[in-house]
């Protein structure tokens, strides 16, 4: 992947202020929102199953709950740090008010290689994370969902801890978003976030007068659970997917790959093989001639000349540095904070539209409330509801953004952030934590914590 030395709180300091600033926000408001409500930090002692001894770190950011409980997910990777962390959180207090649903927002993760640690291992770090993090979380408190390197199946060992810790007054079952469907997870979690980001394309694309997907191009960077579910749907609705690639590569199928194939090879092996070919003519082509595809980079995969590109693994892979290369017509940010400031601003300039993160990629967090509505009421939904009821809430989020950008100008970055801080300030406002214009402030920087 891209590397670059900008931090992503700052990409996201860059924005709030300019969008701020620019909108006549109050400016307690912005205050608040500059600033972590709280940030927890954890050392996590771990025995090793060989008897020795491996500290980790552990982080839990509550950006912002004047909305409601925290929310957001927990990633165990080597790169987790405190500023990424605060980043990842602040983006989901303002992606939970894009998509209007009762949420702040948090971010936690461990600075950890998951693929290092044995199953026994990987399970007791899971545990005792959520047993430092104590009271800090819970039902009506903070929601941690999964994220980059955790699944359904750490979700399920940190609900049993925390049913362990509490007992039937924790109402366990709804600590946790992202568990499996048998301990209460919802049906159509898993593919909710690739699933929203492609509702979410297929909307904006209506509201520029395209319907007929025939021919129309996309390169993914990134075949993780959110890369691979929106690969093969944007497949099945007819869009021709060109370009795959994870962590160590990637391969190009200028005539469309086979996606399908794609999906069943990568999750035999645990990863994408490179040197072989899956072009869009069925089984049988398994296995077909070099000629059919060629290895790319994840670097070189972003300076392809289709017509959408997909950044759907980490931050800032679309920086200053290659955004001159970008030649895509539409970027759609399933990963969090993918492109920076300078190359957003760059981008917007040759009027290539990017789709921004707090938008793409909210399709996850809103079917976690779905999940969280389902376990307090005990009252569970079928695949088909849950669809149903993501696609209307994605649809209504990009038309009221579009709205928002034709209202106040700007890119659809601005006119997301704009919705965002609009509904955050006039929550703060009603609680108190901002006065109005006149008056005397005194907001209050712990919220209702």
């Amino acid at each position: 992947m891209a590397t670059t030395t900008e931090s992503p709180l700052d990409s996201f300091l860059t924005t709030l202020d300019r969008v701020g600033a620019s909108s006549g926000t109050h400016p307690d408001v912005l205050k608040l929102m500059r600033k972590p409500q709280r940030i927890l930090q954890v050392e996590l002692p771990l025995e090793r199953d060989d008897g020795s001894l491996e500290i980790f770190h552990g982080y839990r950011v509550q950006h912002n709950d004047v909305r409601g409980p925290y929310k957001g997910g927990v990633r165990f990777h080597p790169h987790v740090a405190l500023d990424e962390v605060t980043a990842l959180a602040a983006w989901m207090t303002l992606k939970t008010a894009v998509v209007d649903i009762p949420y702040g927002g948090a971010k936690g993760g461990i600075t950890v290689d998951p693929t290092d640690l044995s199953d026994r291992e990987l399970q007791r770090l899971s545990r005792m994370f959520v047993e430092r993090l104590g009271t800090a979380i819970g039902p009506n408190r903070d929601i941690p969902a999964p994220d980059v390197n955790t699944n359904a199946q750490i979700m399920a060992w940190f609900t049993d801890e925390y049913s362990r810790l509490h007992g039937e007054s924790g109402h366990a079952e709804a600590a946790f978003t992202g568990k499996p469907v048998v301990l209460g997870g919802s049906q159509g979690r898993e593919s909710a976030t690739g699933r929203g980001g492609l509702f979410v394309l297929l909307e904006y694309l209506r509201s520029q007068d395209i319907t007929d997907l025939t021919g129309m191009t996309i390169a993914v960077q990134g075949f993780g659970n959110v890369g691979s579910y929106f690969a093969s749907l944007a497949d099945q609705a007819g869009f021709t997917i060109v370009a795959i690639s994870d962590a160590e590569g990637g391969t190009y199928h200028p005539q469309g790959a086979d996606i399908s194939q794609m999906v069943t090879a990568r999750n035999q092996a645990g990863k994408l093989d490179t040197n072989v070919c899956y072009p869009k003519l069925g089984v049988e082509a398994v296995g077909a001639t070099q000629d059919d595809c060629e290895p790319i980079s994840n670097e070189d995969l972003l300076k392809l000349e289709v017509d959408i590109l997909v950044p759907a693994a980490i931050e800032n892979q679309i920086t200053a540095t290659n955004v001159a290369d970008i030649k895509a017509k539409y970027v759609l940010e399933l990963a969090n904070g993918p492109t920076t400031p300078a190359a957003d601003e760059s981008l917007a300039k040759r009027n290539v539209s990017v789709i921004p993160d707090i938008l793409a990629n909210a399709g996850g967090v809103t079917v976690s409330y779905f999940e969280w509505t389902q376990n307090l009421q005990n009252l569970y939904w079928s695949q088909d509801e849950v669809n149903t009821k993501l696609e209307a809430k994605m649809k209504q989020a990009t038309n009221e953004i579009i709205a928002m950008q034709k209202e106040g100008g700007g890119t659809l970055r601005e006119a997301a952030y704009r919705l965002a801080i609009k509904r955050i300030e006039a929550a703060m406002l009603l609680r108190g934590w901002a006065h109005p214009r006149g008056e005397d402030s005194v907001g209050h920087v712990n919220g209702n914590t």
